[in-house]
């Protein structure tokens, strides 16, 4: 049973009565149940949860904090023989001294003690009557020299920690300890924590820890959700890691503060699962983090283990933690249960982003052009118009290039120019967008060209092969080039990331331009825009015969995509439908995706296809075209190696001179699927 990497993690928000542990415990234990159940590796629970964070006072009484440690002690001991790592908050003496803790559990042991750094004593806040700072550990007041206990003599290494014996075990404590569980390492920071300029996490990630655990206890005021929630969600991007954010919930006093047990877990700025606030009952929420991704995007980023402006490195740092090794993962079953959303289409936005989305991509297309259009002083922009989705996409950014620049879209050449295998259909779009657009509209057949070169070069006009298909799009470059030559002009390219991943694109044909505009702008996301756009953008222009924009692009957006090099069928409909030959293109960006980004694995894409798939398509599909993926995506690295210059727009770009530098007779075979 693989895991492909991920680790499953909870955080639990018990109901509490303040000051009654035996409840406290109680719940908490119920809720280890119901993680034990679906099969969690780490559990979290809020800060001060045994005792309930709104004692007050009531911490200065040793009634209270010895009957907290005998409630950790049976909390430690019923979790015997159970593979979870549980986290509980709850006040620890030492040295004469109380601190606010996050207490580490296992099998019946206690693996570390966590103090809390930073009290918060202003507003409605007194924690520094009660607790002394975890900071004493780090000071060397309390450092006890040569000294590293735990349960099960784990220690891998030493740091600033002090022995301590605590619920009838012998353990360390310190706020500088990295927790290790499978192939996943915890740090914990405690509420207050998080809200200092310079959060522990922030030191914890980079010595080491994948996953925050912050045990917290923060109360309810009028915005303060929307603010906690963006604190976390930054605080997980700074540090790519998956950061659970537990919260005190119903039963904490009510005297002069409300608690709605605001539990969240994040993945390096992504919400993974969100607690329903103001329940009145326990409540526990669970995700599946994917901590091999967090180790691609940590190695990738070359400046994440420096932590200073003067270049001191993470490992500085490291020296000064104690780690633990605290157990295996849990074996979990992925392929049942998946508390993760895998999107199939992961470079669309869903609902209200697509607007922004759009429209920073726009601007980004727009932006481009511009600079380079001025910095060359081109009189015109010249661009093929097919009446396909990439043509579509540059010529509306080249028409808002030209408006930004206050010059008449006349000086737009867009030149439609019938192959041997194009359809009524894309033709006619392509001449109603342009006469919408008010561009100057050409039409160049290359089909005499074209012919007269098979007699040149000695081709059967009858063989449908590669070298039929590719004479018409050299012939259309040819064209698109020298008519640029002739005006003054920069030919805008077309072609999109889908298709520069896959290679298919004619080499120094339609691979070819003087600018790229949709070079890291995938097919599943150009659709998108188009009817976006189609919605929102050019609503006045409109044919002489009454044909919107909108319209048309709804038509464009819906077509068969297809590169129109092979005869159309008798009815002039399209017959060549490139996803039959190089599969679905969403898969295809599917793919490409996960493979960018995160370094995913041939099986680990295989099985993230079929979450976010379901039964749409069947495995051995899914496998097929997966291994042609990695096949043509590897084959086709020569015509990446030398793209026409064109603007980042996502974090996925295949550029050589930005984002992605490869052999080009690199192999594929280790990648595929066996």
């Amino acid at each position: 049973m693989k895991n492909f990497g991920f680790i499953r993690v909870a955080a639990a928000s018990p109901r509490v009565k303040v000051s009654d542990t035996e409840f406290n415990k109680n719940e908490i234990i119920a809720l280890i149940d119901r993680a034990e159940a679906e099969k969690t590796t780490l559990l979290a629970f809020p800060e001060l949860s045994v005792t309930g964070y709104t004692c007050g006072d009531l911490f200065g009484s040793s009634t209270l904090v010895e009957s907290a440690e005998e409630m950790v002690a049976q909390i430690r001991e019923y979790t015997r023989g159970k593979g979870i790592t549980v986290v509980v908050g709850a006040p620890v003496r030492y040295n004469d001294r109380l601190y606010n803790c996050g207490i580490v559990i296992h099998n019946g042991g206690i693996k570390g003690i966590v103090p809390k750094i930073y009290n918060p004593t202003y507003n409605e806040f007194y924690e520094s009557r009660w607790f002394s700072s975890g900071a004493d550990f780090l000071s060397g007041n309390v450092h006890n020299e040569g000294r590293f206990l735990s349960d099960g003599k784990d220690f891998v290494r030493e740091g600033f920690c002090a022995e301590i014996k605590f619920a009838g075990r012998r353990c360390n404590i310190s706020p500088n300890m990295l927790f290790t569980v499978g192939d996943a390492t915890f740090a914990i920071e405690i509420c207050e924590d998080l809200w200092t300029p310079l959060p522990p996490s922030s030191f914890h990630s980079v010595a080491g820890a994948k996953i925050i655990v912050n045990l917290s206890a923060s109360n309810e005021v009028l915005m303060k959700q929307q603010y906690r929630k963006a604190l976390v969600c930054e605080q997980s991007a700074h540090t790519l890691s998956g950061y659970i954010y537990c919260s005190s919930g119903y039963g904490e006093s009510t005297q002069d503060l409300v608690f709605a047990g605001s539990s969240m877990i994040y993945e390096n700025g992504t919400l993974m699962a969100e607690a329903e606030r103001f329940g009145m009952e326990s409540s526990i929420i669970f995700a599946d983090l994917d901590v091999e991704k967090l180790t691609v995007l940590r190695q990738k980023q070359s400046s994440f283990y420096y932590v200073t402006p003067d270049g001191t490195k993470a490992s500085t740092y490291a020296q000064m933690y104690s780690r633990v090794n605290v157990a295996d993962a849990v074996p979990t079953d992925f392929s049942q249960n998946f508390y993760r959303k895998v999107e199939p289409l992961p470079f669309v936005p869903e609902g209200e982003d697509i607007e922004a989305r759009c429209k920073e991509i726009l601007s980004i297309q727009t932006l481009g052009l511009i600079t380079r259009l001025q910095h060359i002083g081109a009189k015109t922009a010249v661009i093929g118009i097919s009446g396909g989705l990439d043509s579509t996409l540059a010529l509306l950014v080249t028409v808002l290039a030209f408006d930004r620049l206050g010059w008449q879209r006349n000086r737009i050449i867009g030149v439609t120019m019938p192959g041997l295998g194009t359809s009524k259909r894309t033709h006619s779009n392509a001449d109603d967008l342009m006469e919408a657009l008010s561009i100057t509209r050409k039409e160049i057949s290359v089909v005499p060209a074209v012919e007269q070169h098979f007699k040149d070069i000695g081709h059967d006009a009858s063989a449908h092969d590669s070298t039929y298909e590719n004479a018409q799009a050299r012939e259309r470059t040819q064209i698109l080039m020298d008519l640029s030559n002739k005006t003054g002009g920069l030919v805008v390219g077309t072609g999109d990331l889908s298709e520069l991943a896959l290679g298919w694109c004619t080499y120094n044909g339609d691979h070819m331009s003087m600018y790229g505009v949709n070079a890291s702008v995938p097919k599943t996301l150009i659709r998108s825009m188009c009817r976006w756009i189609g919605e929102n953008l050019f609503l006045e222009e409109h044919t002489s015969e009454g044909r919107s924009v909108g319209s048309i692009l709804f038509d464009i957006a819906d077509t068969p995509i297809s590169p129109e090099l092979t005869p159309t069928d008798k009815a002039g409909n399209i017959a060549q439908l490139t996803e039959d030959l190089v599969g679905p293109y969403e898969l295809n960006d599917f793919f490409l995706y996960h493979f960018f980004r995160f370094g995913a694995s041939a099986d680990k894409i295989l099985f993230l296809a079929k979450k976010a798939f379901g039964s749409k398509y069947e495995e051995e599909t899914l496998r097929h075209w997966i291994n042609r993926f990695f096949k043509r995506f590897f084959s086709q690295q020569f015509k990446r190696s030398c793209l026409p210059d064109g603007p980042k727009v996502g974090s996925v770009s295949l550029s050589p001179r930005g984002d992605w530098r490869m052999p080009s007779d690199a192999s594929s075979e280790l990648f595929k699927l066996k």
